[in-house]
């Protein structure tokens, strides 16, 4: 009999696990290491870990599917907001989650230098489901995670059309919890 409960009790915990990595990150977990290629950043055109770069600095990452005027007005804020607190080395990159990273490098360095993007590199990674582990959700076009100590700290999903300029304003004032 205990062992029949044992064994129900090990198939249960290994249907959380496996449901806790299919979810994704969740307030106050590690944030794991993921390669990304660099489009705009000092390391352009090579394939690196911002996440392990930037290790315990306060970070902001913006994965998004599509590089809309909304998304581009975020990221412009949040370059300001890493000028602004370099005394606290603030960081950011954005994930372009494609299938054709080729194609989206032509648009991103356009966009970078368009917008006078220096403070966040522009980043592709092949795909669109994003690193493992992190769950980014299918119907989310962008999701923005902030972390600082490699901890979780903001995460906040936008389906197609609801990063507007009310919820850039409240993300850009969100960076406050990375820097206290």
């Amino acid at each position: 009999m205990k062992l029949t409960h044992l064994s129900c009790l090990a198939v249960l915990a290994v249907a959380g696990l496996a449901l806790a990595a299919e979810k994704g990150l969740s307030i106050g977990d590690a944030v794991p290491p993921f390669n990304v290629r660099d489009i705009t950043g000092p390391n352009k055109g090579d394939t690196l870990c911002y996440r392990c770069q930037y290790s315990s600095r306060p970070v902001v990452t913006i994965f998004t599917r599509n590089v809309d005027a909304n998304v581009v007005s975020l990221v412009k804020k949040i370059d300001a907001q890493v000028e602004k607190n370099a005394d606290q080395k603030m960081a950011s990159f954005v994930v372009l989650l494609t299938d054709d990273a080729d194609k989206a490098e032509t648009k991103l360095t356009e966009i970078a230098k368009k917008e006078s993007i220096k403070n966040v590199p522009l980043t592709v990674i092949e795909g669109d489901a994003g690193p493992e582990g992190y769950g980014i959700e299918q119907n989310a076009e962008t999701t923005v995670m902030m972390w600082v100590e490699g901890k979780l700290k903001v995460r906040e999903e936008f389906s197609k059309g609801k990063l507007d300029k009310k919820a850039v304003d409240k993300l850009a004032g969100e960076t406050k919890q990375i820097l206290e």
